[in-house]
C-alpha cells in the first residue's frame, strides 16, 4: 500500500488542473525538483509525475523538468504523459524512472504494451482514464468506446506492472476517489490497480486502508496534498499500520 504524491508538470512548473483542463491550472511550486526533495523530506516513497503537456501533445515537454526531479529525488519515480513509443520508453528508462506509464497508446496500440512489458519487465504501467465509465485519450481531450475493464483485460497476463485508474470526473476537485468504480476495477483483474483522481481528505486515506481496498497498490494524491487537507504524518502513519495488516 503506496500513498503517491502526485506532480503534474505544465510549462516546467508543479500545477494541478481541474477535471483534466489545461485552462483550469493552479501553480503550486515553480520548482518542481524543489516539490520532489519536499515529498521526499516528509517521508513518501514514491513519485508521481506527469507530462501535461506532453499528454496533449503526443510526446515529451517538460523533460528538463522530469531530469531534475530525477536528479533531486533519491526515490523511485513514475512518468506518464506523452510516452508513445518503444523508443519513449527506452530513452525514459534509461535515464532513471523507476517505470513508465502508458495512457493513449494501451488504447491505440496495445501490442506495443505488451511488447515493452517483456522487455521492460516490471516496468512498465498502464494508465487508464475514465470519463462516464469509458476510456478517455490524448490528454483526456478524446473519449473512446473502450469500457475501462475491458481495456484492463487486454494487458492481464502481459506482465503490467501496475494500472492509474484515474476517473476525470472527479480528478483535481476534491470529492473523493470513486471507491465503487475503482475496487470493482481491481476485482476484476489480477494486476495491482493505483487510485487516482479526487482524492479529497483523511477519510479518503482511512478507506483505502480497510480490508476490501488492500488488493490496491495505493493511491495518488495531489491537490489534497498540496492544500493541506492531508497531514503527510499522520497519513503515512495509517499507510505503515494498514501494511502490518496485511503481512501479519
Amino acid at each position: 500500500m503506496i500513498l503517491f504524491p502526485a506532480i503534474d508538470l505544465k510549462d516546467g512548473q508543479c500545477v494541478r488542473l481541474k477535471l483534466g483542463d489545461m485552462e483550469q491550472a493552479t501553480v503550486y511550486n515553480t520548482d518542481p525538483a524543489a516539490q520532489a526533495r519536499t515529498f521526499e523530506e516528509q517521508g513518501f516513497e514514491w513519485l508521481h509525475v506527469v507530462d501535461l503537456n506532453g499528454a496533449f501533445a503526443g510526446e515529451t515537454v517538460n523533460g528538463a523538468a522530469v531530469d531534475a526531479i530525477l536528479g533531486a529525488t533519491h526515490n523511485p519515480v513514475q512518468l506518464g504523459g506523452g510516452i508513445r513509443t518503444l523508443g519513449h520508453i527506452e530513452n525514459w528508462l534509461s535515464r532513471g524512472l523507476a517505470r513508465v506509464i502508458l495512457g493513449t497508446i494501451a488504447v491505440r496500440n496495445p501490442a506495443l504494451v505488451i511488447e515493452a512489458c517483456h522487455k521492460f519487465p516490471g516496468r512498465v504501467a498502464v494508465g487508464i482514464d475514465a470519463k462516464g465509465g469509458k476510456v478517455a485519450v490524448e490528454g483526456w481531450a478524446e473519449a473512446s468506446e473502450l469500457g475501462v475493464i475491458e481495456l484492463a483485460k487486454k494487458f492481464e497476463g502481459a506482465g503490467v506492472a501496475a494500472i492509474v485508474y484515474t476517473d476525470i470526473d472527479r480528478d483535481g476537485i476534491l470529492t473523493g476517489i470513486n471507491w465503487d468504480s475503482t475496487l470493482k476495477l481491481a476485482d476484476a483483474v489480477s494486476i495491482p490497480v493505483i487510485a487516482s483522481g479526487g482524492l479529497a481528505s483523511m477519510d479518503d486515506i482511512r478507506r483505502m486502508t480497510e480490508s476490501d481496498a488492500h488488493k490496491l497498490e495505493g493511491a495518488i494524491s495531489g491537490r489534497a496534498l498540496y492544500d493541506g487537507r492531508i497531514d503527510p504524518k499522520e497519513a503515512l502513519a495509517l499507510i505503515r499500520e494498514a501494511r502490518k495488516g496485511m503481512n501479519p
